[in-house]
């Protein structure tokens, strides 16, 4: 199970930690407002009240053993900046930090976060299932309830064919492509022999989408 911090609860902190948790992930959701943690603490596997400025309060939570940690403080650059310098001296894996316009990107990019995010051209949907989802190649979104997804073929999908997975009634998603190596077959037909290697162009809801990334 993947774990995560995030830091800052506004709209799209809590959004983003409750993405998460959804997709299964262990989630600690953190913020300075005792009643913006007590709003979300329901739906996350742990909720406290701390202030993330501080080295000390982020290693007494055990940081450094979350496998990410999102910053979504709202449009306090110096305090995001903080949060991130302390957030890599403590060696986090891997860090992602909300920004509110171009040139805080920059001075987050100059910092070395790996990932910054602006909310108003990436949602919390989509990046918790970018973030959640390490097979997966390629989230496009088309609406707030559907996408297509680009993921290498399950496993289980291995050496059957398109009828035999019968997705459509299973899952209810619709493979729109596959693409083999440098090839790419779209619209495939149903006698095709899915193979290691190929990558699944899945088109569907979300939940549907959610649940072939378990497979």
């Amino acid at each position: 199970m993947k774990s995560y911090i995030v830091i800052g609860l506004g709209l799209f902190g809590q959004a983003l930690a409750r993405q998460l948790c959804k997709l299964g992930a262990d989630v600690l959701a953190m913020d300075i407002r005792s009643n913006v943690v007590q709003q979300v603490s329901a739906d996350v596997t742990h909720a406290v009240v701390g202030d993330a400025k501080d080295k000390e309060v982020l290693r007494a939570l055990g940081a450094r053993d979350f496998d990410c940690a999102i910053i979504a403080i709202g449009n306090d650059l110096a305090a995001s900046v903080l949060v991130a310098m302390n957030l890599m001296e403590l060696e986090v894996p891997y860090v992602v930090c909300k920004a509110h316009d171009e040139t805080h990107r920059r001075v987050l990019e100059k910092l070395g976060v790996n990932r910054v995010v602006i909310p108003e051209q990436e949602n919390a949907q989509r990046l918790g299932r970018s973030l959640h989802s390490h097979n997966v190649l390629e989230y496009i979104e088309l609406s707030e309830e559907y996408g297509i997804l680009e993921v290498p073929a399950p496993k289980s999908w291995i050496g059957k064919t398109l009828r035999e997975l019968n997705v459509r009634a299973k899952l209810g998603v619709h493979i729109i492509a596959v693409e083999c190596g440098k090839k790419t077959n779209v619209a495939p037909a149903a006698d095709y022999l899915i193979q290691e290697g190929d990558i699944m162009v899945v088109l569907g809801d979300n939940y549907a989408l959610e649940a072939v990334q378990k497979l």
